[in-house]
């Protein structure tokens, strides 16, 4: 279990690493963080929307497919979902296309 500045600066890599990267998309998407979320918003009005869980030291996502819960596994330097054990990167990556079709490389 990592500490809460741990967290913290986890969180505070993950979101600005996302940001980076969508930064490099050609589309036109907005996003914006506010606080302890940051929100993607797609041309068809719908959102994703990450936000930081400090008392479970989690990173969840909001999508139109449901919640999902995030926990950082240090032994692959990823967040990894608590249900399936998927990796968020990947899992954005999907979420990008599937929700808001957008092609998004985040590695």
């Amino acid at each position: 279990m990592t500490t809460e500045s741990e967290f913290n600066a986890l969180i505070e890599q993950t979101f600005e690493a996302l940001e980076e990267a969508l930064d490099q998309i050609d589309t036109d998407i907005d996003y914006q963080l506010a606080g302890s979320v940051l929100t993607v918003e797609f041309d068809n009005e719908t959102k994703l929307v990450f936000s930081r869980q400090p008392p479970t030291r989690q990173l969840w996502l909001a999508a139109r497919s449901g919640g999902f819960h995030f926990a950082y596994d240090e032994a692959v330097g990823d967040w990894r979902g608590t249900r399936d054990g998927q990796l968020f990167r990947p899992f954005v990556v999907d979420q990008m296309q599937v929700q808001g079709g957008v092609t998004f490389e985040w590695l």
